[in-house]
């Protein structure tokens, strides 16, 4: 149980204070295996962020493993940075337990949740912009994060400043829409976040990703081009990391929807 549901029964005096304290120290920590995990069912009622697992370096069977740990207390979850392989194979096996998942477009990520689960929209509205079409996969962990969380996400991709006309367009898209923060995913010089964090007056979030070659490879010159940006207001996150980009727009988006 979570720590909502522990308190909602505590309150209607179907279970004991005793079994409810029980419940709550038992609900730190989930064991799955023999060390191959240790679940935080508390997180998402603790900091608000739904339970995100971590596809790569993970053999098949543990994965599995931790996201069935993961849905007998919750009712979503995240995997990201799934081999291709892997991405098919959970989609089929969480398919026969009649859960539903969401992907995206080139993207290695899954959102997992039960049939009774409503994702709301009550948690702001959230703009991504991709660079290239290269870049669409990572601008999709975001998308796929701020859906978790109950965002909005008003989209558009392949608007990168080679075409600035392009880039323009997107970025009055935004405007219009009235967008509480934007995520921007741009590889090559990742000049993209700071020319829309120069047109915008809502918090702009950087995503360098690893798309490039020769001396801008790896990410490192869009990474270095985005973290010394003469453009104000932009906040960076590490190398294709789209999903931490799509939880702290998710975040700010809140905070000011609510406000």
């Amino acid at each position: 149980m979570d720590l909502k549901t522990i308190l909602e029964k505590l309150v209607s005096g179907t279970i004991t204070l005793k079994a409810a304290e029980k419940e709550l120290r038992y609900d730190r920590i989930r064991e799955i295996g023999n060390n191959i995990a240790k679940l935080d069912p508390s997180r998402e009622a603790r900091v608000g962020i739904p339970e995100v697992v971590l596809g790569s370096g993970k053999k098949y069977n543990d994965l599995l493993r931790i996201v069935n740990g993961i849905l007998l207390d919750k009712d979503v979850v995240l995997v990201t940075k799934l081999s291709s392989l892997n991405l098919v194979k959970l989609r089929k096996a969480v398919g026969r337990k009649n859960l539903i998942s969401e992907s995206g477009v080139n993207s290695t990520s899954l959102l997992i949740f039960k049939s009774r689960y409503k994702l709301t929209n009550e948690g702001g509205k959230i703009g991504i912009l991709c660079g290239g079409t290269s870049d669409i996969g990572i601008a999709e962990e975001a998308r796929l994060m701020s859906r978790a969380m109950g965002c909005r996400t008003v989209l558009e991709y392949d608007v990168g400043i080679a075409g600035l006309h392009r880039t323009i367009k997107a970025v009055n898209k935004m405007i219009e829409s009235d967008v509480h923060v934007i995520v921007v995913v741009a590889g090559m010089e990742g000049a993209l976040a700071s020319v829309v964090s120069s047109l915008v007056d809502v918090p702009v979030i950087g995503v360098p990703t690893t798309v490039g070659y020769g001396f801008g490879s790896m990410g490192f010159a869009s990474l270095a081009s985005m973290l010394q940006s003469c453009s104000l207001g932009l906040a960076v996150v590490n190398i294709n990391n789209g999903t931490g980009g799509g939880a702290f727009a998710a975040r700010v988006a809140r905070c000011i929807y609510k406000s």
